[in-house]
Order: structure tokens, then sequence, then C-alpha cells
């Protein structure tokens, strides 16, 4: 056999069958998944759930990568509307967008500083040059600066052109990080001392604070909250600080919630716990923490926390089988075997371990069907796409879908057993920087 394409080889290649054919011409007529589309999906996953959650207006994250920090923030908004009457409300995502870009700079000229006598060239340091500035995250870092800067309503810092279509600021970022950690290397490598580098840094985080006043605005130190509820009812509070706001009106306690994983890869067990190296935003914050479970025990908590009334926030791998038109997540919802005729056969774990699937989007559920024997067969998804995809921005989640592509859900503690509190309470394995459970929910709309 020759290593090479041969001509002789590329006549046995050659697709001469009828079934070729005609997939060929669906698909240069329309386009892979437009022929691929299977009608029948959307037929059974209809949005009618027997435990559904009432929420606001749809959001809308627009050309930015901040799905986490919308999704963490509908939950909380939920819970004002909830306390306060209200027919609906949205908190500042802005307002936590510069602080976490903030913090992600320090963080990562904090790690340049760490990694000083590792070679430029080497995995470690390539890594951290990848991606200084990127909008993505995970629940713990978001916890972090709640706990650290308290959230404001959407009125007290509203959205910018930069924060809405956050590519241009996070590039400028990105270059001028780039350049620091080169500055911060060199002078390192010329002699500088550590305390010398530490002012120099410090400049540095003038300056990115600089950028981000000029395109997101200098967030509020205080505001004042009104707000008019469902009968009429106006509510007002002078003076208030972002985090005296977040402990009076939204009221959960962070250090409650516990964030489950479903990786099945045989490098990660079971009932352990586990951390990412170099990942995070706020440097004093809170440790990103995942306890990896059988992903039915990933099910029994969300199902558990939203009977009890209160949505679950989620991370999973958004753009695999599914489709804006309708809002169908579902294995099934393209045939793409039956029209290629070929086989994509990869599990979840070899998905991982291979880089076919990761965590790239988070969102809230805010519903599940259960069948007549309490089963969960699909969930209601609350996104952060505005109200043009799915059914006015909702989306449905076949459980199939949930097996496949769910990698985390964010509960309360109370919905766990003690045994499983404490195996996410151990002390954590630490993963490398680049493992897939290191990824950040990004996807933009």
């Amino acid at each position: 056999m020759s290593e090479n394409i041969t001509k002789e080889l590329l006549e046995r290649l050659s697709c001469k069958d009828p079934d070729c054919q005609v997939a060929r011409n669906a698909v240069m007529e329309n386009g892979l998944k437009a022929s691929a589309k299977n009608g029948e999906v959307q037929r059974t996953l209809h949005h009618s759930f027997s435990v559904k959650l009432k929420q606001g207006a749809i959001t809308n994250q627009k050309q930015s990568g901040r799905c986490w920090m919308f999704a963490a923030l509908n939950t909380f908004r939920f819970e004002i509307i909830k306390k306060l009457n209200l027919e609906n409300f949205e908190l500042s995502q802005s307002y936590l967008f510069f602080y976490d870009k903030l913090e992600k700079a320090n963080f990562f000229l904090e790690s340049i500083l760490d990694t000083l006598d590792e070679p430029t060239g080497g995995r470690l340091v390539a890594w951290l040059l990848s991606a200084p500035m990127n909008d993505g995250g995970q629940w713990d870092m978001l916890c972090s600066l709640v706990d650290k800067y308290g959230v404001v309503p959407k009125y007290a810092m509203p959205e910018s052109k930069a924060s809405s279509a956050s590519g241009e600021m996070c590039s400028a970022l990105t270059t001028k990080l780039r350049e620091d950690a080169c500055r911060l290397r060199s002078a390192y490598g010329n002699g500088a001392k550590r305390e010398e580098l530490a002012a120099q840094k410090e400049e540095m985080l003038g300056e990115i604070y600089r950028i981000l006043c000029i395109c997101l605005g200098e967030p509020p130190k205080t505001f004042d909250f009104e707000v008019e509820d469902k009968d009429g009812k106006f509510i007002r509070e002078c003076g208030l600080t972002p985090k005296a706001f977040y402990e009076k009106y939204v009221g959960l306690n962070l250090n409650d919630y516990i964030s489950l994983i479903n990786a099945p890869t045989a490098d990660k067990p079971y009932h352990r716990s586990y951390s990412v190296k170099f990942l995070g935003n706020v440097k004093e914050g809170r440790q990103v923490r995942y306890l990896n479970l059988e992903i039915g025990e990933l099910k029994k908590a969300a199902i558990a926390q939203m009977k009890d009334g209160a949505p679950v926030w989620f991370g999973c791998d958004v753009g695999k089988c599914s489709t804006r038109d309708g809002g169908v997540m579902d294995t099934n919802v393209y045939k793409l075997e039956e029209l290629l005729g070929v086989k994509f056969g990869m599990d979840k774990a070899e998905r991982l371990d291979y880089g076919e699937s990761l965590m790239t989007h988070a969102m809230v559920f805010q519903g599940v069907n259960l069948d007549e024997d309490g089963k969960p067969n699909r969930w209601r998804v609350e996104n952060s796409w505005g109200e043009e995809p799915g059914e006015k921005g909702y989306y449905v989640m076949s459980d199939d879908w949930f097996d496949e592509y769910m990698y985390q859900v964010v509960v309360n503690k109370k919905y766990l057993s003690e045994e499983l509190v404490k195996e996410y309470e151990s002390e954590p394995i630490l993963l490398e920087p680049w493992d897939p459970m290191g990824s950040l929910a990004v996807v933009r709309d």
C-alpha cells in the first residue's frame, strides 16, 4: 500500500453510487445541516413542561462571550423578581464585565510573574499567552466577582457598544497584556528585582483600567434603587452600595452552591474533586472546583432544585446537535450519518479526550418535563441570545442530549447528600491548564 494518494487510489475512492449523487445535489444546493435536518424531532420536543418556573423577559448578550455572566445574573434576577413582585428586572452585565476584565488582567500578569523561570516557548507560557484576555468564564469566577464587587441594576451601568460587541476591546487588551508580559519577562532577564516588577505591574494595570473606563464607563460606587412592582407599588432605596444591594435583594449565599461535572474520561474518576491550574480571575477569590459525578446525579440535583422553585445554572457544548430554529437540542436533530453515508461513533469520553467536545456555553434551566414514572425526557432552557432563536428565546433539550453534551450544573449543596458534599470539599486533584475541564463558557450569539 502506498503512503501517498495515487491516481489508482483516487479511482477506487471515486463516489459513483446514486445515493451519493442525490446527497451531493441536496447539500450543494442547501448546505449540509439544512439537508440533514430531521423534521420529526421538533414534533416530540415541544415546549411544555411539568415543572416550569416563571422568569422575566429574555436577555441578550449580543456579540460578546458573556454567557456565563448572563446565565448567573439570570438566576439572581429571578430572586429579585420573586421577592419584589416585579414583572421584569435585569441586572447590569456591563458592571461585572468591567471588573472581570480588570481582574483577569491582574490574574494574567501575576501568572506571568509566577512563571518567569519557565521558557517563553514552553507549553505553559505559550498557553498563558494564547488568550490573556477573553470574555469566557466559569461559575466560581462569577462568585468571586460578586463576593468582591456586588451587583447593580442594569440602569446603573447600562450596555455600551464595547460590552455588546466586545471583540475590538478584547483585541486591544490582549495586545497590551502580551506586550506587558514581554516587558516583565525581559526586565526579569535583565536582573530586575521582584519589587520592581510588582511596581511595573501596577502601572500596567493603570493602563488596563483606563482602557476599560473608555470602553465601558467607570462602575458606580453607589446608586439609588428605584422600581415599581406589578401592583404599582413604588420601591426606593437611596445610596446603596453594590454589595449591600446584592445582600439585601438577591441574598443567595454563594458558598452554598457547588459545581457538579460529568467527565467520563479514564483520567478523572467519579466522586473526586478537581480544580485547574492557572484558571481564575480574582487572584484572591475562590478556587474553581468541581465534583465529577455520573450523569444521573447531575439530573437528580437539578430536578430537585427546580422542584423547590429555583433555576439552575449549567454549562454545555451548545454547538453540537442543536438548531436555532425552534431552539432544539437533540442528538437526532440532524441525520448526518444517513445523509453522508458515514458513521460518527465517538462516545462522550472519546470526544473529550480528542478535542471534539467541551463546555462552550452557559445557560439556565427553567423547567423540566417528567414522565409518568418521574423521569426527565426534556428540559426547558433559558438562553441569552434574545427572543429570535428558539421559542421567544427558550430552547428545549432532550434527555439524550443532556447525557451526551451536558458537562456542568451548579446546585445548592442542600440538594446533595452529606457524602457528596464531603467529596466536593476534599482536596482537589489539580488538572493541567489545557485540560478540557478548564474550558470557559464563551460562545457568542
